[in-house]
């Protein structure tokens, strides 16, 4: 093969003289343990979070169609599967709920024994060492499937819905309360309410949940990738959309000031959603803020997309997924929430 590969080179009048090129980064290239050891940014098991969808319908296993592995989980068949993703390394999980009614107010947000109350002590019985992150919002409880405090001047602006921003903080605030009593590690209110963060470690600190942790929405687009998680998680707005409160996706400097809010009011982390549109943004916080945690979540749609693409035989599907969530981590992001992380898990092991 050699000597063909010469012959070749000759009756191109190519010479086999190396060329005095000092430096060659390929060097580091050739084989697979020199790229392992020149990598600069890793992806391991403990950097990832798994979304989960808890459901209040006793025994469901219930696929969700545009999110292929993905699925609506019964209180008790949520805590096997959390089980199942701790031994697979994944350090934590993070809860969403689709109750068995709504209001107006979103009643069942706060009841103790609500889906996501249950669904945290669940765990917690079978998973003690299982870091468990509940979402803290209002839009999967709510009749009108909104973030918040329904305003009565909203069908004045355009656009259809301004929540009332401080009512809401006095529903998030019992929400983390009953989250916290039932044994969640880390809340996450994602509503993107102003002061949603400060009134929160308020209150948790004033009920004496000092120890709990908040990680923060701080930076939550109003992005069009978001339509298989609502879905999932049954909670579409049933008019009007969520711009008067979720970031314009024009913005990155607005970011910075989302961010420095969020660290006053005392958040423990912070997190940009969604991730891959928003790798500035993500990189812009970690330059900005280099001592806090920060997380980026790869949401329901950069899912689904990739999912589409494997299923068509587009793309390498795990080969994607690392690149993609790699490129996360070398944005600068300590933690990546994606509905992969299982999967990856067990790519990764």
């Amino acid at each position: 093969m050699v000597i063909e590969k010469n012959r070749v080179l000759e009756k191109l009048g190519i010479g086999a003289r190396e060329k005095n090129i000092r430096k060659r980064p390929r060097r580091l290239r050739r084989t697979e343990p020199l790229r392992r050891m020149t990598r600069e940014t890793s992806l391991e098991v403990h950097h990832l979070v798994q979304p989960l969808f808890v459901t209040h319908e006793a025994g469901a296993r219930k696929s969700v169609s545009s999110m292929p592995n993905v699925f609506q989980l019964s209180v008790e068949e949520v805590a096997k599967e959390a089980q199942r993703v701790h031994a697979l390394g994944v350090p934590a999980v993070l809860l969403f709920g689709i109750p068995g009614s709504k209001d107006a107010l979103g009643s069942e947000n706060f009841d103790p024994e609500g889906v996501i109350p249950r669904a945290v002590r669940g765990i917690k019985q079978v998973s003690p060492n299982l870091v468990v992150i509940t979402d803290v919002c209002m839009c999967e409880y709510t009749s009108h499937g909104h973030c918040g405090v329904l305003n009565p001047q909203s069908d004045q602006l355009e656009g259809g819905f301004d929540p009332l921003n401080d009512e809401t903080l006095d529903i998030l605030d019992r929400v983390a309360v009953v989250h916290a009593e039932a044994g969640a590690d880390i809340v996450a209110p994602s509503g993107m309410i102003d002061g949603m963060v400060g009134s929160i470690r308020s209150e948790l600190d004033r009920r004496g949940f000092s120890h709990v942790a908040i990680l923060s929405y701080t930076v939550k687009y109003a992005s069009a990738l978001y339509g298989p998680f609502r879905e999932a998680a049954e909670g579409p707005p049933s008019f009007g959309d969520r711009k008067s409160h979720q970031m314009d996706p024009a913005n990155a400097r607005e970011a910075l000031l989302e961010a420095l809010l969020d660290i006053e009011e005392g958040a423990d982390f912070l997190m940009v959603k969604p991730a891959l549109p928003y790798l500035d943004v993500v990189r812009r916080l970690r330059e900005r803020f280099p001592e806090m945690p920060l997380a980026a979540y790869h949401v329901s749609g950069e899912y689904s997309m990739v999912k589409a693409a494997a299923a068509r035989g587009w793309i390498d599907e795990r080969q994607a997924v690392l690149e993609i969530l790699g490129g996360i981590r070398r944005a600068g992001a300590d933690l990546v929430i994606s509905y992969y992380s299982h999967e990856v898990a067990g790519w990764i092991e």
